[in-house]
Formats: C-alpha cells, sequence, structure tokens
C-alpha cells in the first residue's frame, strides 16, 4: 500500500496491519500459512507449466479435482504433506522445494 494512502487511512482512525495482526495470530501461525500459501502457488505455477488440468493432476495423485483446486487455493483442510507429495507427484526436486520454502 502507499505510504500516502497509509496516512490518510491512519488520519481518518484505521489501523494498518497484516492478516496475522487482524486474526491474532503468533508469528510461527503466520509463517506456517505463508509456507503453505508458497507451496501451493508454486504447485499451480508447475502444473500448470507442464500444461496438465486439475482434472489430470487429480488423477496422478489418485484425488478429486475438487481438492486440487483446494490444494492450489491453500484451503486450510488440505495437510502440508499432501501439498508436500502433490508438488513430488509433478516432479520437482528436494532442491525446488527448500527454494520455495527458504523463499
Amino acid at each position: 500500500m502507499r505510504k500516502e494512502k497509509i496516512k490518510k487511512l491512519k488520519s481518518k482512525g484505521w489501523k494498518i496491519g497484516s492478516a496475522g495482526d487482524f486474526l491474532g495470530l503468533s508469528p510461527e501461525e503466520s509463517a506456517y500459512i505463508d509456507l503453505k500459501l508458497n507451496l501451493s502457488a508454486n504447485l499451480r505455477k508447475l502444473r500448470t507449466e507442464q500444461n496438465l488440468t486439475q482434472i489430470e493432476m487429480a488423477k496422478l495423485i489418485h484425488s478429486s479435482q475438487s481438492r486440487v483446486a483446494k490444494i492450489e487455493t491453500g484451503d486450510p483442510t488440505v495437510s502440508l504433506d499432501l501439498i508436500i507429495k502433490s508438488l513430488l507427484a509433478l516432479g520437482a526436486s528436494k532442491k525446488q522445494l527448500a527454494r520455495v520454502i527458504s523463499s
């Protein structure tokens, strides 16, 4: 957000912060959510780079298209294990996973 906009909002009594601030998340909880979202975004990127549909991806990981959609959007019901297994099924290397985790 632009500095001028932040200043204007604060002058009108608004508080500026992150989603973690708003939800009262600990730094660890915020980091965990960021990690899941980064991995999910990387999964979608890898799937589209390989020209796979969500249905094709679902067949590859023995799941459903709706589950793949949930994985890609970082749905809270999706486990970190499933995201990692899906990335590995698409051929992601340990180095690629480490880069995503460290970003």
